[in-house]
């Protein structure tokens, strides 16, 4: 068990860590060489260029003295930017996010100092451990927990009622930020100008019918039953052949864009390539001519592929984005049954376009709950699997309970540094070891389940490791934990014994936790700021793969906030932080540094490196709210269950109505708010209705959903006016005009190269069907 001196080992360790991280932060992020790394969201925006310099060092070194002077000033600039200036700048989601971090200071400030200041007292009065030294491994952090009370003494009444207190103080804060949240979101719905998701929804699970094709299926059925709001849609091709062509049309570009710059900057001399494996040998050719043939070659190959795609009618995917002329008419679709057989014409609300996950949208509806069904029989096992590290993490943690099983381990044990190190230090970072490649095997998990949103996959991968966090970390932590640390008095005690010496040793894991804090929520988010493993990839990609600026612009991959990973390991401290205010409240100062220290971090980060891929509008609140709940309810019947076996009989009962009041609770902000993030009112849409067509009378709103969900690879070059009419013309293409005529009336995206990136994971693309 960490001692005092465990601790302290710890947090110097840590301390020290976090600051060369931020020291290194603010030295690197002022100089030139790395400005694409620390500012990557201005470029995107397009309102920061490469700094320049007349100097060739000052190219990457910063020369500015004064500027080293100033180097923290990222802290106050992080503060600088509004609530509202957030939202436009990262969107609704990022400011929520942030919101997290500033719910745990409001709900965690008022708790940690009222338990500082009354609890710490009322527990070290106490001094019970001093008697049971013989039978449990104790420390001088223990006095000050729970578990320092004497069993059946009166002074459980005051834990009982700070409970209360903080349950009630929780819950006024859940309540204040969940209605703050709702507002923000039907605000920000209500504000948004015209979007193509606000007319669109995706239909799953087709049935076939006998002599037609899909595309007519889903123009008859949505003519039938919704013949005043039907406008089009947008039915799903296979072209997994096509889209390896992109691909190398794309490495093809990107060779003719390097030597044509190259013969730009030096028109002397024309650049030439040996045609062999990657240039090494080989008959030596003009590479501007040789690329230009190439690529020449290969459109004429995807173009003939286009064709197949279009005309197979075995190529057609049982799924479609069907666009309604209202925004009314797409609520009432999204949110109805659509058949008879409910199985059958599944139909949500579309993702924005650069949220879908084209891959899953084919995948039957059999298939779907049969992944599901695999994927969480595979969780199940993944949780107990990761619970042989776990233990081997609390066999860390515990050496004096080792010490006594296993006196030959006592010589090396012993030694200062090292009994520091291993108790203080190493538990936490290699539970963070362990976890790292988590989050990432969720993440595939949840698309092999077969969800059709980025922000909803990674919103069921963040719900798989919250658990896996809930029963490993947290459960796992402290039922190991405690064998390991009493396993003396397990093996010599009756069974009788063993519920009370759990019960007194469960807020003794507080010491674990705390060095965890220290290690992931300090000197783990420090890490994050530093952006070391982004810096190195982009100077190595810089160094060996950049050859055009949109190489450049590729290699700098901003990336977006993590919430897989991130969402979980904050309800994880409110977990933490909710279930030891009472037990052991010590751990709460450690928590609120975190808070602090991590708002301030990820500030930083959202204005000036991350760039969202996706905007959900905060949907993943609800996930958040429901967690904190749940980590009310494990607090109170873990304070139920020690109090039990401290014999607290008169005064344990009083707790009972805790639960029944979270529940309650829980469950009126359940009707009250969520609906705000499940469906859309049909009031509202009505309205945004009324307004546009008051404003623009004669909006050609198909031209507008035309292209909306074409798929990326068909936005990722140049290509001939016809290729594009090919790829937008429905099965009536005397309906459809070209770009340039009445019926489109601006030019499709498609026609600007390079417009969009190209997705190698994605193999769906997208054919238009108008009305006729």
């Amino acid at each position: 068990m960490a001692t005092l001196e465990d601790i302290g080992v710890s947090a110097f360790i840590n301390i020290v860590t976090a600051f060369a991280f931020l020291l290194a932060f603010a030295l690197l992020r002022i100089q030139p060489v790395n400005d694409r790394v620390y500012f990557p969201k201005w470029y995107i925006a397009g309102s920061r260029t490469s700094p320049r310099s007349r100097n060739f060092v000052g190219k990457f070194v910063n020369l500015r003295i004064t500027t080293y002077l100033t180097f923290l000033n990222w802290m106050p600039q992080a503060m600088k930017m509004s609530e509202a200036e957030i939202i436009g700048h990262a969107g609704v989601d990022s400011a929520v996010f942030l919101r997290i971090y500033t719910l745990g200071l409001k709900i965690f400030v008022p708790i940690t100092a009222v338990a500082l200041l009354v609890l710490i007292p009322v527990n070290v009065s106490d001094g019970t451990l001093s008697f049971l030294k013989r039978d449990l491994v104790t420390s001088d952090i223990d006095k000050l927990s729970i578990s320092n009370v004497r069993p059946q003494s009166t002074r459980f009444f005051v834990h009982i009622g700070l409970e209360y207190l903080f349950t009630l103080w929780t819950c006024f804060m859940l309540f204040r930020e969940y209605d703050i949240v709702a507002s923000m979101r039907l605000r920000f719905l209500a504000s948004q100008r015209r979007r193509v998701e606000q007319f669109t929804v995706v239909v799953q699970n087709m049935p076939r019918v006998s002599g037609k094709s899909v595309s007519d299926t889903v123009e008859h059925f949505f003519k039938t039953n919704h013949p005043e709001h039907y406008l089009c849609h947008q039915a799903v091709y296979n072209a997994n052949k096509y889209a390896v062509l992109v691909r190398r049309r794309e490495r093809l570009q990107n060779w003719l864009d390097y030597y044509q710059l190259k013969f730009e900057r030096h028109p002397e001399k024309r650049p030439t390539s040996k045609i062999g494996f990657c240039g090494l040998w080989g008959e030596r050719v003009d590479a501007i001519d040789y690329y230009k043939e190439r690529i020449k070659i290969l459109d004429k190959r995807m173009a003939v592929e286009r064709e197949e795609v279009i005309k197979d009618p075995k190529s057609i995917l049982p799924v479609a984005f069907v666009s309604f002329n209202s925004r009314w008419g797409a609520a009432v679709c999204a949110q109805t049954q659509q058949s008879k057989n409910p199985t059958l014409w599944l139909t949500n609300w579309a993702p924005e376009p650069r949220d879908v996950y084209w891959k899953n949208l084919a995948i039957p509806f059999v298939s779907l709950t049969i992944r599901k069904l695999v994927i969480s029989l595979s969780v199940f096992a993944l949780v107990f699997f990761y619970m042989i590290p776990i233990a081997f993490v609390q066999s860390l943690a515990n050496l004096e309970g080792l010490e006594r099983v296993a006196p030959f381990l006592r010589p090396v044990i012993e030694l200062n540094f090292i009994k520091s190190f291993l108790q203080g230090f190493l538990p936490g970072l290699a539970l963070k070891i362990f976890l790292y490649i988590l989050p990432t095997v969720l993440v595939i998990m949840s698309k092999i389940e077969g969800y059709i949103a980025m922000s909803t996959l990674e919103r069921r991968a963040a719900s798989k490791y919250y658990y896996f966090m809930l029963v490993n970390v947290f459960l796992g932590s402290i039922i190991t934990g405690t064998a390991f640390q009493q396993l003396h008095s397990f093996l010599h005690q009756s069974a009788t014994e063993i519920p009370k010496t759990i019960g007194v040793s469960i807020p003794m894991k507080a010491t674990f936790f705390i060095t965890y804090i220290m290690l992931d929520g300090w000197a783990g988010i420090a890490a994050e700021i530093l952006r070391l493993k982004p810096l190195v990839i982009y100077h190595l990609k810089n160094m060996f793969l950049v050859k055009t600026d949109r190489d450049r612009g590729r290699a700098m991959d901003p990336g977006s906030v993590d919430f897989p990973e991130t969402l979980p390991s904050l309800q994880l401290y409110f977990l933490l932080g909710i279930v030891y205010a009472v037990v052991t409240p010590i751990l709460l100062p450690f928590i609120l540094v975190f808070f602090a220290f991590a708002y301030l971090v990820y500030r930083h980060q959202i204005i000036n490196v991350y760039n969202q891929q996706y905007e959900s509008v905060a949907a993943f609140w609800p996930h958040v709210h429901s967690r904190i709940i749940a980590s009310l309810l494990i607090s109170q019947l873990l304070l139920m269950g020690l109090l039990s076996t401290k014999e607290a009989a008169s005064s344990t009962p009083l707790l009972v109505v805790l639960p029944v009041f979270t529940l309650a609770f829980h469950k009126y902000c359940k009707h009250r708010f969520e609906p705000a993030f499940r469906k859309h009112p049909l009031e509202e849409a009505m309205a945004k209705d009324l307004e546009e067509r008051e404003e623009e009378p004669n909006l050609n709103l198909k031209a507008y959903l035309a292209d909306a969900y074409l798929h990326p690879i068909f936005r990722s070059f140049e290509v001939e006016e016809e290729e594009v009419v090919q790829v937008a013309a429905d099965k009536h293409q005397s309906h459809v005009a070209s770009p340039s005529g009445s019926e489109l009336s601006s030019p499709s995206p498609i026609h600007h190269a390079y417009h969009y990136e190209v997705n190698t994971q994605n193999y769906y693309s997208y054919h238009y069907e108008a009305e006729p």
